[in-house]
């Protein structure tokens, strides 16, 4: 009986044929998990696409300080990309209910002392917001200039167009759930889509209206018109909503989150705009803050904010978006890395009380970059 069981001892493995199959059952190391690879640095191609993504949006950025784009918007129209959500889907919004209608659930991040020191790290001199007002009213200027220089004008509306989109307009005004008029569907596709959209009188859309809208505008534009409706549209809504009520109306909020699903053209129209405007206080940076925190960000748009923000002129709550994006902890190329650290080099020599949020931002930067530097 002892025999027997030696023998079966002698073979603990008798199904596996060979040395091969025996050597196949050793533990095999695991791949290495998504998070740990963000650690390591990007490749140069992906660097390379980074730097040139940040290069052609600057390049637009500087096209529109001249005019540039004013002058296309009277040019042909855009092939429409593909839609993202289906008509049916707007037309069943349910509208958000008055008790979740204000967002603001982050008064203990907002610290009045730092509040107050962030005041005086922004700009004294900045003028007022532009508004798609603003845009078509410089517009219709230079038209009247044109006719009386004899240049050929630029086309005027037809006054029963003009009417229609007055009615959608005072509509928009009380909108509150269902559907939206089928005139306002049609104005991505219009080749004076700016002013149409002017007549209606976005900044008196009720919030519901301008979350709709917003949805309506992210499906159905290019990432250039994207960006025009978020700079001018709902970017001066918003801040309007967060200065007079110290919170931002739920659908206000939601239209943030559906307009960062253009990640480029929520960084021209929302993000770039509001820093470089040298008025964004703590409090509108940690509700829009909260926003990209939420949303997942491509690495591409993620490495090209936060690389355009360290170059920009700064303004206290600049930190708290870069803080932000370094925590995505993403790999970050040799350009973007550079810039970071150019942008805290500057103030070496700086005697002005630095916020918290400043440093902050700074240890986020040496946590996640220590190692490449």
């Amino acid at each position: 009986m002892a025999k027997n069981k030696r023998e079966r001892n002698q073979n603990p493995q008798p199904f596996l044929a060979d040395d091969d199959s025996v050597a196949s059952t050793k533990k095999h190391s695991k791949a290495p998990k998504h998070h740990q690879k963000q650690d390591k640095m990007i490749s140069s191609g992906m660097s390379s696409k980074i730097l040139k993504e940040a290069l052609l949006q600057q390049k637009e950025i500087e096209e529109e300080a001249s005019g540039g784009i004013a002058k296309s918007a009277f040019g042909s129209v855009e092939e429409e990309p593909n839609k993202h959500e289906e008509e049916e889907d707007i037309d069943d919004f349910g509208g958000f209910s008055e008790t979740q209608s204000q967002f603001g659930n982050y008064e203990e991040e907002i610290d009045e002392d730092d509040e107050k020191l962030l005041e005086a790290f922004l700009s004294k001199d900045a003028g007022p917001q532009r508004t798609l007002a603003d845009v078509i009213i410089q517009r219709i200027k230079e038209n009247d200039a044109n006719a009386a220089s004899e240049k050929q004008p630029l086309p005027k509306l037809d006054d029963s167009l003009i009417d229609l989109y007055k009615g959608v307009g005072k509509f928009l005004n009380k909108y509150t759930a269902g559907k939206m008029p089928k005139a306002f569907k049609h104005i991505p596709s219009m080749q004076l889509w700016e002013d149409v959209l002017y007549l209606t009188q976005p900044e008196n859309w009720s919030p519901n209206a301008m979350f709709q809208a917003t949805r309506i505008f992210a499906s159905n534009l290019g990432a250039k018109k994207a960006e025009r409706f978020y700079r001018l549209v709902l970017l001066p809504r918003v801040r309007d909503d967060i200065r007079k009520n110290k919170r931002l109306h739920f659908a206000l909020y939601q239209s943030l989150k559906k307009a960062l699903y253009k990640p480029a053209a929520f960084n021209k129209g929302i993000l770039f705009p509001l820093c470089k405007s040298g008025t964004c206080n703590l409090r509108e940076a940690v509700i829009v803050g909260s926003v990209l925190e939420k949303v997942s960000i491509p690495m591409l748009h993620s490495s090209v904010a936060l690389m355009k923000l360290a170059e920009m002129e700064y303004c206290g709550t600049t930190s708290y978006f870069i803080k932000l994006l370094l925590e995505k902890k993403y790999a970050l190329p040799y350009r973007v890395v550079d810039a970071v650290v150019a942008h805290f080099m500057r103030f070496l020599e700086d005697t002005r009380i630095m916020p918290v949020i400043w440093h902050q931002s700074l240890l986020a930067f040496v946590q996640r970059s220590v190692k490449f530097i």
